[in-house]
């Protein structure tokens, strides 16, 4: 029996969605739109300070970035996996695995984000 290779259930669809996502964003950049999650319960969210994460990596400071949001290197694994429908390992656990080790990163990131920000 053949092994399957990884294969992109419909691309087109999950392109669009990225690019919907990537336009989304650019619009709430440009037009410093809030964020709703730190409006409504006044406490930084889950990907707070992920933005400037990005601006820090695109002029090379690495070590802004890790300080900005110390996950932003998850994105684009998270990106690959979405397009991969979740199933970038041949074991689900271990899918799995590194999917938990990403949202505790994300956890552990917000943590010390709120930390901070009441300090």
């Amino acid at each position: 029996m053949e092994k399957s290779r990884l294969k992109i259930n419909n691309p087109k669809d999950k392109l669009i969605t990225l690019g919907i996502l990537a336009v989304a964003l650019v619009v709430f950049k440009i037009f410093d739109i809030p964020c709703m999650f730190n409006l409504l319960f006044k406490i930084p969210c889950p990907s707070c300070g992920m933005t400037r994460a990005y601006i820090n990596l695109l002029h090379l400071d690495i070590s802004g970035a890790f300080r900005m949001h110390f996950m932003f290197w998850s994105v684009p694994i998270l990106v690959i996996y979405y397009l991969f429908d979740f199933r970038l390992f041949g074991k689900k656990w271990l899918n799995n695995g590194i999917l938990i080790l990403i949202g505790a990163g994300f956890l552990v990131n917000w943590v010390l984000h709120i930390i901070w920000y009441f300090n």
